[in-house]
């Protein structure tokens, strides 16, 4: 029975890893991604440090070079001069710098092969973060629809938002149709409210007396002052 109880808290407790792992997924991804990009980061700074002292031993063994030509050239001059003693320790300084021209050039042939693979590998790993990013986001957008067609238990969430949303579009367009045509019915109802406008109509219309004066009015009146004004002939 212990050993059922211990198993049943075991099976427990890894249930409820794997729920947590599900839920941070993205977090945990985004995480490890972080870490991917900088150790990628971290790896071409000490390349390109690597590929910079390279270059420094390029410089050493140009310079060697020019060294070894220069006392070849002097130690040959000092031979025709007689002056063996001075061609043997030229001699000397020579193969001491031919030992050290060697050895560069065998460090750099073999940091050359180190150099391309370690490209190589920073390539590969730039392309499958570049991969994993573009994965990510297609996760992201995933997650983010499954969030929509789910509904939570603390409140309407997705398509239920969404339904609940459309409900109150529509009770809001009713209620404004329902406001426009109390306008409509209100605009043709207050003549008949207020007989002031209904006789200002019948007035327009030409029915009963007239209490404001019109424009024909008025060019009647200004007709018959200029014929007044007018000078007999």
């Amino acid at each position: 029975m212990f050993k059922t109880i211990v198993t049943l808290m075991r099976g427990a407790a890894a249930a409820a890893e794997e729920q947590l792992a599900d839920r941070s997924a993205l977090l945990i991804l985004d995480q490890q991604i972080r870490d991917a990009a900088t150790g990628i980061e971290r790896s071409k700074r000490a390349l390109a440090v690597a590929i910079a002292q390279d270059e420094a031993e390029g410089q050493r063994l140009d310079a060697t070079l020019t060294r070894i030509a220069d006392l070849e050239d002097r130690a040959t001059a000092a031979l025709a001069g007689g002056r063996d003693d001075l061609a043997g320790e030229a001699a000397e300084a020579i193969a001491l710098m031919e030992a050290d021209r060697d050895a560069i050039r065998c460090s750099r042939a073999a940091f050359a092969a180190d150099i391309g693979q370690l490209k190589a590998t920073l390539a590969n790993a730039g392309h499958r973060l570049a991969e994993l990013e573009r994965g990510r986001r297609i996760a992201l957008a995933a997650e983010s629809v499954r969030r929509l067609k789910s509904s939570g238990s603390t409140g309407a969430t997705g398509t239920a938002a969404l339904a609940e949303a459309e409900a109150t579009l529509k009770r809001l367009r009713d209620r404004q149709a329902e406001d426009a045509a109390a306008a409509i019915a209100y605009d043709r109802l207050a003549p008949a409210l207020n007989p002031a406008d209904t006789a200002s109509r019948l007035e327009g219309a030409g029915f009963g007396r007239r209490t404001r004066p019109t424009a024909s009015d008025v060019l009647t009146r200004l007709r018959e002052q200029a014929r007044q004004t007018a000078p007999v002939a």
